[in-house]
C-alpha cells in the first residue's frame, strides 16, 4: 500500500496534546494506524512533548525541530513496523473496529440516496460527526462546502477529487475555503471514514432538505 495523502503536522501536534474533538481524533488514529510516515512524525511530537514535560523548556537552535523531524521520518520509512502493516489486511484498522463493534459484515447501513449508504458512529461531540460511507463506483457526493473541518480517510477502492486519487490510508483534508464534488473511482465500491466539523454547506437545494434527516 502506497499513502499518497498525509496529515498535516498541525493537525498530528494538535492530536498528540488532545485539543481535537473525538470525531476528528478516530479519524486521525485510523490513518496513523495505516500509515508509517505520520505515525513516525507523531511519534516525534510525543517524544518531544515528554522531554519539555521532563526537563523544562530549553533553547535550541533554529531548525533543529525541522532537522529531528526528516530523521524520524526516514526511521520510519526505512523500518516500518510489521505489526503495524497486519492491519492493512482489515477492511477496519484496529482503532476503528472499537466503535464499528466488529467488521465490514456488521455494519447496519442506512441508504441516504443513489446507491450511497452510511452509518453515524457513536461519540461524546456535540459539535462534530464521524460516519462511515458506503459510495457506489462512479457515484459523486453532492457538491458543497464546509463551515468548519472535514477529514476523509479512504478504507476500501478509491475516489477522485480536484483531479487526485485518494486509494486505501489516503486522508483527505478539507476546511471551510474548499468547496467539492468527490466522485467513487468506476469499478468498485468505495468505503470511506468521515468525520466533519458543523454542518456541510450544500450547494443543490435536495441534499439541503435531506440533510436534518441524515445529520450531515
Amino acid at each position: 500500500m502506497s499513502i499518497q495523502h498525509h496529515l498535516n503536522n498541525d493537525l498530528l501536534m494538535a492530536y498528540a496534546v488532545g485539543e481535537l474533538p473525538e470525531a476528528l481524533n478516530l479519524v486521525i488514529a485510523t490513518h496513523v494506524s495505516l500509515c508509517d510516515e505520520c505515525r513516525a512524525r507523531l511519534e516525534s511530537y510525543d517524544a518531544l512533548g515528554g522531554a519539555v514535560v521532563e526537563h523544562g523548556y530549553a533553547a535550541v537552535a533554529d531548525g533543529s525541530l525541522d532537522a529531528c523531524l526528516a530523521r524520524i521520518s526516514g526511521l520510519g520509512q526505512e523500518q516500518p513496523r510489521k505489526a503495524m502493516s497486519r492491519q492493512t489486511k482489515s477492511v477496519f484498522p484496529a482503532p476503528l473496529m472499537d466503535y464499528v463493534g466488529g467488521g465490514l459484515e456488521t455494519v447496519k447501513w442506512r441508504p441516504i440516496g443513489m446507491g450511497a449508504k452510511q452509518v453515524i458512529l457513536r461519540t461524546a461531540d456535540t459539535d462534530a460527526s464521524v460516519r462511515l460511507l458506503y459510495i457506489p463506483g462512479g457515484a459523486a457526493m453532492p457538491d458543497h462546502g464546509h463551515n468548519g473541518l472535514e477529514l476523509t480517510l479512504v478504507l476500501q477502492g478509491a475516489f477522485r477529487d480536484e483531479g487526485q486519487r485518494f486509494a486505501r490510508g489516503d486522508i483527505e483534508v478539507a476546511d471551510a475555503s474548499v468547496e467539492h464534488t468527490p466522485v467513487a473511482e468506476e469499478g468498485s465500491v468505495c468505503i470511506c471514514l468521515a468525520a466533519t466539523q458543523g454542518k456541510l454547506k450544500f450547494n443543490s437545494l435536495l441534499p439541503r432538505l435531506a440533510q436534518p434527516f441524515l445529520r450531515i
